[in-house]
């Protein structure tokens, strides 16, 4: 067994205050084990479901599949074919939270989209009129673009643009604003794969510092009552429940809304409602997710139509 390093050892102190949960924390962050894949289906479920499947969640919305270990659902045709897209079950996890907000909903703007797994769980969920994801880093726009097109995301469209300009150009016209956020993304130690410095202080401050200004910008860009999710693959509370209470304090407007389906896994870290997922309970490596509402009075405004002709439209 892997020794843990100091700073996880901290870490798990400030997330758990028994040893025993500390300990099974640990040990699942430094001992990776397989997690199940997941499939979000597009189109109608085949009569003869192509994998194997676990059983289901309380909160697993009906078009997810939990799938067998070692299934490579990326690889089979249906998934070429746009049918259903490939998501991590803790990202499923962290979308579910959208699954309080009533359909349907005009204007969805994911902030930080690609690879667009959240886009698109987004608009199976919500059935919006226009989808728009952005994504600040140029180089992965094209798998963003690739993967709308290829799931035929109708009435979708891409930008590439920094959230401070999106708040200028864009206040108060979302009905949903999604911010699965760049993070430490320690989760990705419990899954193998390797986040090099995500336990130093440094690296923790200077993501949260980010978040919080994506999150600021973003909550210019919500309509009144329209909602503002905040979603992230890490551990540490501050980039998690202190950036939710970060908002909060910024944006008195913004009220949390709590998630039923998932209070089974609310936070005991924060007063506010929160959810986590944490990869002790071997359902996915790890995940946060909160949810707000803009509780303004008022109108949303229109989407400016040179911004728009902007956009690169996947479908309409």
């Amino acid at each position: 067994m892997e020794k843990p390093s100091n700073l996880l050892l901290k870490l798990s102190r400030t997330l758990f205050a028994e040893s025993q949960e500390q300990e099974k924390f640990i040990h699942a962050v430094i001992n990776p084990q397989p997690f199940n894949p997941a499939i979000l289906w597009l189109q109608p479920k085949p009569t003869n479901h192509p994998f194997e499947q676990e059983q289901t969640t309380l909160w697993q919305p009906e078009f997810v599949d939990r799938l067998a270990l070692k299934t490579k659902p990326g690889k089979h045709f249906l998934h070429q074919e746009g049918h259903y897209y490939c998501l991590d079950f803790s990202s499923i996890f962290a979308a579910s939270s959208l699954l309080t907000i009533k359909p349907p909903i005009k204007f969805i703007l994911d902030i930080c989209a690609a690879p667009g797994g959240k886009s698109i769980f987004a608009w199976k969920t919500l059935n919006p009129e226009l989808l728009l994801c952005n994504e600040v880093i140029g180089k992965r726009v094209g798998m963003l673009l690739s993967n709308l097109k290829r799931c035929q995301i109708r009435r979708s469209a891409t930008i590439n643009l920094d959230s401070k300009i999106l708040a200028e150009k864009l206040p108060e016209t979302a009905n949903l604003v999604i911010v699965d956020a760049p993070c430490t993304g320690q989760s990705l130690l419990a899954k193998g794969e390797k986040a090099p410095g995500c336990f130093h202080p440094v690296t923790i401050n200077s993501n949260a510092s980010r978040q919080k200004r994506i999150l600021a910008n973003s909550a210019k860009i919500v309509a009144p009552q329209g909602y503002l999710a905040y979603m992230t693959c890490t551990y540490s509370t501050a980039e998690n429940e202190q950036v939710g209470e970060w908002l909060l304090s910024k944006f008195p407007q913004f009220q949390p809304v709590v998630v039923p389906h998932l209070e089974k896994y609310r936070s005991h870290l924060s007063a506010i409602p929160c959810y986590r997922m944490w990869p002790q309970h071997k359902l996915g490596a790890g995940a946060f997710t909160i949810l707000f509402q803009n509780t303004t009075v008022g109108q949303a405004n229109q989407l400016p139509a040179e911004f728009l002709a902007s956009a690169r439209f996947t479908n309409i």
